[in-house]
């Protein structure tokens, strides 16, 4: 044979030929590194050039180090910039190479030239090697006291990096204190950002070992030190504004006239080009303001015209971050942005993301004066190429129909989609029609008209199937073909692959029954059978049920599965409004981008002092008897307030991941003539329960068994004397409140006069409801009235907000003589005079003690 054919393709000069080329590149920089020759640096940078490129590539390159920290001695700012680059690299993967480099960049750090000062002093601290940080301290020192600002600039950040590798060579060099001086006393803005972050990161990662760093954590929220900073926030790079701006959210204002003097200062910030600056800027203004009522919705109006430049002039990533935080505004204050629905029309070139984002916020602000225009609009995007964005618009146009009041207009639209021959569109507009029809069952009539000229085969999405589905069996006496159409699913039941589909044929076929019996009696033997024999665990069980409930009384499955009903008022909301405040706390952050907050996305390690479990959701004790259980929901996830409080009282299951707790012995509830002066809870861990109340619970299903004898009265509560000058910094207050663990080794259990089981969690979280008195009611036209008389009974208010009928505050109180605090959440709703009060304690054992005289304390509000 004969040999291969010889190309004559080049290398790449990104790659080396052989494996003698590093070899070569070693010999070669060897040669130039004492050489003093013309042009000697020009041939240097390009050997760095191939070393640079080959380690970019992950070629190993390590060989030539040596040479490399040779050719290093030259004044070329570029071959210095690429060497530092080459050892920084190498020294983290090889300590031992990082040995080579430490007389060098000493060396370099006393250079004439700043530059070079800056950059070898860069390159030093970033070796991170441990065993180097003592020939760190010299130039660190030295760097900070240099007359330079970009080498104070480095050095500072040096410390930082220093404190990572070594904390305890940080400290006891003291760089903590010459930050600080610098922080105060430096003339470049760029070194005092630089060191404030610097000591925000030592002072927080000290303060939970060292009383005197949380005392320095402290001090940087400072009144001097917050007007310093804010008075020569002009001189800031932008992102040391976004930090500056972020310490003084922290800040807690004396009074009104602190605010006022902050937001004056900060006024032509909220008009600067930074999208991120502008954004810092009115999580300023909203924080400070949330517990004035009336400046807080001035707030809303003097920052939406800067939050809507920001969306028109920006890229769309931008524009989305900004649409983000204006839909969460919105979502708190939609009658603000009523007038400014325009803004939120979509664009014929934006991404399909902006677009879906905009269509929530119509949904939002419309109202009844903007709503036959939005929904105009809204219907324009229907026929959008976009599928996506066609789906969304004609979910926002029944989302404005539920909750507006004359949808006479918007139900003739949506009737029109279910004539459009799009597959896509007649299955959204079928969802819809289910709902409107759920909450306005005068539009039936209309409704069903059109609905019943649609034939199912046409119809193959899961969720707009059960949606015929049911409006068949709901209306089954208004469709003349209804048993026929129900009876022709039946047959073909093996080939709906949805259990959804089959759970509401089941329904449906059940409906058409009772209201026409005859014509639907095969449809029902069908669908029975077909569900019996279903291999869906959810469908088989409800055939069988309905099949039992038939076989023991027509009568009695008539209203069980078809009884009256009552139109639909509210619809569930996907967050609670606890959800949606602690969003609104982490403004300006990722929270608001994904709608959720941050303890929902990040992970554990990464979330701080204030962590949140994710375990706790909604309380719920699963029994095997047959008491209902109303669950109380006992977690702290509620801490931060919100200028609206829509939901009144929430269900048991309405947010969150839930959090079982351990199984109730049954055997204990089973005995209806005794008083259980004990339930143990099967959990060893948790021991100890006791009822507040004797647990009659077969009595009261109406067993007729006689009344239990009345519990021995408890206790009297230890007496407990408050501090009438307590204190507490509102950092100190949210930390303690988020860990404080809320725990179950204690549960209060007594049954309300319906027959629902209440749940009350004590441990070091107390959570209870009262009700305030009619005159204390009327008396809380405004938050100081309650204030003040709190105050005089040496319980103090750190926060307040809400809005009338729902009001939220938290009250903290001191124990006399001793550092023993209380912690204090309070929700009072003017309207029913109920009271929620949740106590955290440090001292666990005068809970119940200050339980009492806190309520004591507040049943007697107006009256005196």
């Amino acid at each position: 044979m004969a040999p291969p054919a010889q190309t004559n393709r080049s290398p790449s000069p990104s790659q080396p030929s052989g494996k003698s080329e590093v070899t070569d590149l070693k010999s070669q920089l060897r040669q130039l590194a004492g050489s003093r020759l013309p042009g000697v640096d020009d041939s240097k940078r390009e050997l760095f050039k191939k070393v640079i490129s080959y380690m970019t590539i992950g070629i190993d390159v390590s060989s030539v180090f040596g040479e490399m920290v040779m050719c290093s001695a030259t004044s070329d700012i570029v071959l210095k910039k690429m060497c530092y680059l080459y050892v920084g690299n190498y020294a983290k993967v090889n300590p031992d190479l990082a040995l080579l480099t430490i007389n060098f960049l000493q060396r370099d750090c006393k250079d004439e030239d700043p530059m070079i000062r800056g950059l070898a002093l860069r390159s030093l601290g970033s070796l991170n090697v441990a065993n180097l940080v003592e020939y760190l301290v010299g130039p660190l020192n030295a760097g900070l006291k240099d007359n330079n600002s970009y080498v104070r600039i480095v050095a500072v950040i040096g410390v930082l990096k220093l404190y990572h590798i070594s904390v305890t060579t940080c400290i006891d060099a003291d760089f903590p204190a010459v930050l600080k001086h610098l922080l105060l006393n430096d003339q470049d803005a760029q070194v005092v950002a630089n060191c404030l972050l610097a000591l925000q990161e030592i002072w927080n990662g000290e303060a939970s070992t060292s009383e005197e760093a949380l005392k320095e954590r402290e001090a940087l929220l400072s009144k001097p030190l917050i007007y310093y900073l804010l008075n020569r926030i002009k001189e800031f790079s932008e992102w040391a504004q976004c930090l500056v701006l972020d310490l003084a959210v922290k800040y807690v204002p004396a009074d009104s006239n602190e605010i006022f003097d902050i937001m004056n200062l900060l006024e032509d910030r909220l008009q600067h080009a930074n999208g991120a600056v502008v954004l810092a800027t009115a999580k300023v203004f909203l924080h400070m303001t949330l517990s004035m009522t009336d400046v807080h919705q001035q707030v809303y109006e003097r920052i939406k015209a800067p939050l809507l430049t920001l969306v028109s002039s920006g890229s769309p990533e931008q524009s989305y971050a900004v649409l983000s935080h204006l839909h969460l505004l919105v979502m708190r204050a939609p009658y603000v942005f009523s007038s400014d629905y325009k803004h939120f029309y979509c664009q014929y070139n934006e991404p399909s993301y902006v677009k879906k984002l905009k269509l929530e916020m119509l949904t939002a602000v419309a109202n009844e004066s903007s709503t036959y225009e939005i929904v105009t609009e809204l219907c324009e995007y229907a026929a959008n190429v976009d599928i996506p964005i066609a789906r969304e618009s004609i979910r926002a146009v029944g989302k404005i129909a539920l909750q507006q009041y004359d949808v006479n207009a918007i139900v003739d639209r949506l009737l029109q989609f279910l004539e459009m021959e799009k597959d896509y569109v007649t299955a959204e507009a079928l969802v819809l029609v289910k709902d409107l029809l759920r909450k306005y069952p005068q539009w039936s009539h209309d409704c069903i008209a059109v609905v019943g000229n649609i034939s199912s085969q046409n119809v193959q999405e899961p969720k707009a199937k059960a949606a015929l589905i049911w409006m068949l069996g709901e209306y089954s006496q208004d469709m003349s073909d209804a048993p026929y159409i129900l009876e022709s699913l039946t047959e073909n039941w093996d080939e709906e692959h949805s259990a959804e589909v089959r759970l509401h044929l089941l329904t449906a076929v059940m409906k058409c029954f009772f209201k026409r019996p005859p014509e639907t009696q095969k449809a029902l033997g069908v669908a029975l059978a077909a569900g019996l024999a279903d291999f869906h665990q959810d469908v088989h069980d409800r055939a069988l049920f309905y099949y039992r409930l038939l076989q023991h009384n027509v009568t009695v499955a008539e209203r069980v599965v078809n009884p009256p009903k009552q139109a639909v008022s509210v619809f569930a909301d996907t967050q609670s409004s606890e959800i949606k405040d602690r969003i609104f706390d982490e403004f300006n952050s990722l929270s608001v981008v994904y709608q959720k907050p941050s303890y929902m996305f990040t992970d554990k390690e990464h979330r701080g002092p204030f962590e949140f479990s994710d375990e706790l959701g909604n309380l719920a004790i699963r029994t095997e008897s047959d008491v209902p259980v109303h669950v109380v929901e006992a977690n702290d996830k509620d801490l931060l307030l919100g200028t609206s409080e829509k939901e009144e009282s929430r269900g048991s299951g309405t947010n969150g991941s839930a959090y079982t707790a351990p199984l109730y012995d049954t055997s204990l509830l089973s005995t209806a003539t005794q008083v259980q002066p004990e339930l143990p809870i099967s959990n060893p861990a948790a021991a100890g329960l006791s009822p507040q109340s004797s647990l009659a619970i077969d009595d009261l299903l109406g067993l007729g068994l006689p009344a239990p004898p009345a519990p021995s009265p408890a206790p009297s509560p230890p007496s407990l004397k408050l501090n009438a000058g307590a204190v507490l910094d509102p950092g100190t207050f949210q930390q303690k409140w988020r860990q404080l663990p809320i725990c179950l080794s204690e549960a209060y259990l007594t049954v309300s006069p319906t027959g629902l089981v209440l749940i009350f969690v004590m441990d070091r979280s107390l959570l209870q409801e009262l009700s305030v008195s009619p005159q204390g009611a009327a008396a809380l036209t405004t938050p100081q009235a309650l204030l003040r008389h709190m105050q005089g009974h040496s319980i103090q208010c750190i926060a307040s907000g809400g809005q009338s009928p729902n009001l939220k505050f938290f009250f903290f109180a001191q124990k006399a003589e001793e550092s023993s605090i209380f912690l204090i959440e309070c929700k009072i709703n003017t309207s029913s005079a109920k009271t929620q009060i949740t106590i955290k304690a440090d001292d666990q054992s005068m809970s119940q003690a200050f339980s009492t005289l806190f309520q004591s304390a507040l049943s007697r509000f107006g009256t005196s």
